[in-house]
């Protein structure tokens, strides 16, 4: 393969573009990988994912731990669940929280094993 440069920079031959074209997402998919990834780019809503690691919580316990109003964490478990992040149960007329599934939980692992290195 014929290998090309530009400015000290190796040149992608028009197959090897398209090979890698072709192994992209859809447009529509990266949109939404984009929206899943900003929801993580919050701070509260990332110490909720985090202490949801620990164990499931109702909305009382997380304001309390948070220090932080019951209607401003409603608000980002609303958005959590809306990206299904979190998943509920009730018991009662208590609402309890857990991330969703190991897929959520092994991203908040791994980039806190990323950002511990």
């Amino acid at each position: 393969m014929e290998e090309r440069q530009e400015n000290g920079f190796l040149i992608l031959s028009e197959k090897e573009a398209a090979e890698v074209e072709e192994k992209l997402p859809p447009e529509e998919e990266m949109q939404d990988l984009a929206e899943f990834f900003k929801v993580f780019g919050d701070a509260t809503r990332l110490k909720i994912l985090l202490a949801l690691l620990c164990r499931e919580m109702c909305v009382y316990d997380i304001a309390a731990l948070l220090g932080m109003t019951q209607s401003a964490i409603s608000h980002q478990l609303r958005i959590l669940k809306q990206m299904d992040l979190v998943k509920n149960r009730r018991e009662g007329k208590t609402i309890f929280y857990a991330p969703a599934d190991a897929h959520i939980v092994s991203i908040l692992r791994t980039g806190l094993d990323h950002i511990e290195e």
